[in-house]
């Protein structure tokens, strides 16, 4: 009877160990992934090294367009705020009535003054045939001689009153001053103008240039002719160049302006401010997908993917960002398989199927 129970107990020790063991492979073998992904390859490339730049959106050069003559009405105004113009186009006509009459007043007055020196030079050549004569005593003589003289002043006198009032006539039509756009008009139709006062005011050639603050330690590494982008909303980039790097830095912000001609096509609003970067040298940057990205709790991780399709989780260091990729400064193996996306829903050694597998 002892020999059968001991045989029985053996037997139930035997059937256990297997009901022991058999759930855990079975558990093995009915795993399910948890997430589906798809894997990238870390990828080399040469990108250009950047300093973080923001600043004002300014004119190249603003011309102010003024009167240069005064007490005069303005009589049309051909211009508006907005208005392409070039250089010599009319904006502003001024009343010519008066200037005009001047004009006349001066003609006439030159003709006068050259009469008296046609008379002049009569009397003082016969005064030069009689000299030496006795006919005519000197002091005669240099009267005459002097009246010639005065004459022929007068006449220079005339004629550059004259020039002045013609002039004065040219300034009643106001330009231009170059190829622009007007940004601001202060000209009313029928207002009396002072020398000096501003009517309108513009862009220069079109031309707008970034005003870009950055910080002073980067100075000595910026240069003429490096590239600078502006980031708008979006993905809109616009490229310009650097045209100037400012000589002080403030001693408020410790940044010094770095100058940057904009493509005259981009015409972006004048006074905007925006950020953007300057390009600096280029080296080389292994990089991923921004999405392949997971932040957590103020650490940057990426999720690789390994023969077992097990996943693993790597802190990461990152650089530069271009175009929807990550620069990976440190942390992660380039012969590495990355999940592209959906890392923030995995685990630490979670089991995924890879995209585009045969199951």
């Amino acid at each position: 009877m002892r020999r059968t129970m001991n045989l029985l107990a053996a037997v139930f020790v035997v059937a256990g160990l297997v009901s022991v063991c058999r759930p855990s492979g079975a558990q093995e073998r009915t795993e399910a992934p948890a997430l589906t992904v798809s894997v990238v390859k870390p990828v080399e490339h040469q990108w250009p090294e950047t300093v973080p730049a923001s600043g004002w959106l300014r004119p190249w050069h603003e011309a102010i367009i003024a009167s240069e003559i005064s007490g005069l009405r303005i009589t049309d105004v051909l211009a508006e705020v907005g208005s392409v113009v070039s250089k010599g186009q009319v904006l502003v006509q001024l009343a010519q009535e008066s200037v005009r009459a001047d004009l006349l007043k001066e003609e006439a007055a030159l003709e006068t003054a050259k009469a008296n020196l046609a008379k002049a030079k009569s009397n003082a050549e016969r005064v030069r045939k009689l000299q030496g004569s006795g006919a005519l005593s000197d002091e005669k003589a240099t009267e005459y001689l002097i009246t010639e003289q005065t004459a022929t002043a007068d006449v220079k006198s005339a004629e550059a009153t004259l020039e002045s009032q013609r002039i004065k006539l040219n300034q009643t039509t106001i330009v231009a001053a170059d190829d622009g756009v007007i940004t601001s008009r202060s000209a009313q139709l029928g207002a009396v103008v002072s020398s000096g006062t501003e009517l309108f005011r513009l862009i220069r050639q079109q031309r707008i240039e970034w005003q870009a603050e950055v910080s002073a330690r980067y100075l000595p590494r910026i240069k003429e002719g490096l590239t600078a982008v502006i980031l708008g909303a979006g993905d809109t980039r616009i490229e310009g160049q650097v045209r100037l790097v400012g000589p002080t830095v403030s001693t408020d912000t410790g940044r010094a302006v770095v100058y940057v001609t904009l493509p005259a096509e981009a015409h972006p609003p004048v006074g905007l401010y925006v950020t953007g970067y300057i390009e600096l040298q280029t080296t080389r940057a292994l990089a991923v997908p921004e999405s392949a990205l997971v932040f957590r709790d103020g650490i940057n991780y990426l999720f690789t993917v390994d023969k077992d399709r097990r996943v693993t989780r790597v802190r990461i260091e990152i650089g530069r960002r271009k175009a929807g990729e990550v620069e990976i400064l440190s942390g992660l193996d380039e012969a590495a398989s990355v999940v592209k996306s959906g890392g923030a829903f995995l685990a630490d050694k979670a089991l995924v199927r890879i995209e585009g597998e045969v199951q």
